[in-house]
């Protein structure tokens, strides 16, 4: 009876794994294959697409997606550790109810809507532009939009929501004795935040940092709509590949790389990871 069960609970995902392996199967093969312009057809088998990549716009958007997604790492932990440590240890209800629903409220949006959103932030006519004139501190609208700054700032945005979740599971998980332990031996708050809350929170901060940088770096959307096309990313030069100029096989390609990249930098980030754990005692 148990096994019935299980095999019931497991087939789903067996068949959804399936399918991606075949899509990706597709894509590979796809990358080794001959552009045919003008048609969506195929040609034989070849390497040229990969030797193409070496190109300094290729390049150029690989170095950019992977300073983004570090940045949006960077700053998505430093803005949602205080907000996932206040939700946690706050004890008046009313305000961990107002972190909470600040916190994750994005979450129930659309990336679309969420990048909208900011659209009507950053846009030349947008709410900074517009509140910086009233105030009389520029006389011209600030460059925002299709900005690297601008898609970053967006990027935070949406990434946030998943970090707070995950470090307030972390920080929740810390057995406050150990804390205390620290201030009777005469630790200061300070002290006893660096020295213990930190290092026992040093999962989900890890957790964190991987999951920010491979949705980051997998992020299409917000790029390509704050972006504009003048901030190259290798999700937007795979779209603009695919549908713009119908070359499948080059944007396959390009696909690949990114994805060769995207777990060449988690494995780096695993090996930090387990030195980081050993400095944590975990």
């Amino acid at each position: 009876m148990r096994s019935d069960l299980r095999a019931w609970l497991v087939s789903p995902a067996v068949i959804v794994a399936a399918g991606i392996a075949v899509s990706l199967l597709a894509v590979l093969q796809f990358s080794f294959r001959a552009f045919v312009p003008g048609s969506l057809d195929v040609g034989g088998l070849t390497l040229e697409n990969f030797s193409g990549l070496t190109k300094s716009i290729y390049l150029a958007a690989f170095a950019n997606t992977l300073l983004l997604s570090v940045e949006t790492t960077v700053f998505s932990l430093l803005v949602a550790y205080p907000l996932a440590y206040a939700l946690v240890r706050v004890r008046n209800r009313a305000l961990k109810s107002f972190i909470l629903v600040v916190s994750i409220t994005p979450l129930f949006l659309g990336e679309i809507v969420r990048t909208y959103s900011w659209i009507a932030v950053l846009g030349s006519n947008g709410f900074i532009n517009g509140v910086l004139r009233r105030l009389g501190l520029i006389e011209w609208p600030l460059e925002l939009m299709f900005t690297h700054l601008g898609v970053l700032v967006a990027l935070v945005h949406v990434t946030i929501p998943v970090v707070v979740l995950m470090l307030a599971t972390a920080i929740s998980h810390i057995d406050r004795d150990y804390e205390k332990a620290a201030q009777s031996l005469g630790a200061g708050p300070v002290k006893t935040f660096l020295t213990v809350t930190l290092p026992l929170s040093m999962p989900g901060i890890l957790a964190s940092i991987t999951t920010a940088f491979a949705w980051t770096f997998s992020a299409f959307a917000t790029p390509q709509m704050i972006g504009g096309g003048r901030v190259p990313t290798v999700s937007t030069l795979v779209y603009q590949l695919g549908f713009s100029s119908m070359n499948f096989p080059l944007a396959a390609s390009l696909s690949v790389v990114g994805l060769l990249l995207t777990a060449a930098a988690l494995l780096a980030l695993g090996q930090v990871t387990k030195r980081l754990k050993a400095v944590g005692g975990h």
